[in-house]
This record gives structure tokens, sequence and C-alpha cells, in this order.
């Protein structure tokens, strides 16, 4: 490997700045939905793009 992949000093001299307003983990996972439970979401849009003829395309 090339040293250039790596600066000297590694990553102890890095300096980061960490924000207060951004949240270490979000409010709702993907999983605790509606839809990560494989059940439709209550508005009649999704379902209707959903049953979209093939011939509409």
């Amino acid at each position: 490997m090339s040293s250039e992949a790596f600066p000297a000093g590694g990553d102890d001299d890095r300096v980061v700045e960490l924000d207060d307003d951004t949240p270490v983990l979000p409010e709702q996972t993907r999983e605790d939905t509606d839809r990560g439970w494989g059940e439709r979401s209550w508005t009649n849009d999704d379902r209707l793009r959903d049953e979209r003829p093939p011939h509409w395309d």
C-alpha cells in the first residue's frame, strides 16, 4: 500500500466536529414502519401506483 492512503499520524490527529442538532439514532427505523412489516400505507395513491397496469408505462 502506498503511504498516501494513510496520512502521517493516523486518525488521532484528525479533527472531527460534531453538531449537537444531528440525532445519533433515527426516531424510527425503516423496519418499524407499515411498509417494513409488508403492509400497505394508508394513502390510496400508493396503492394505485403499485397496482398500475404494465401497459401504461
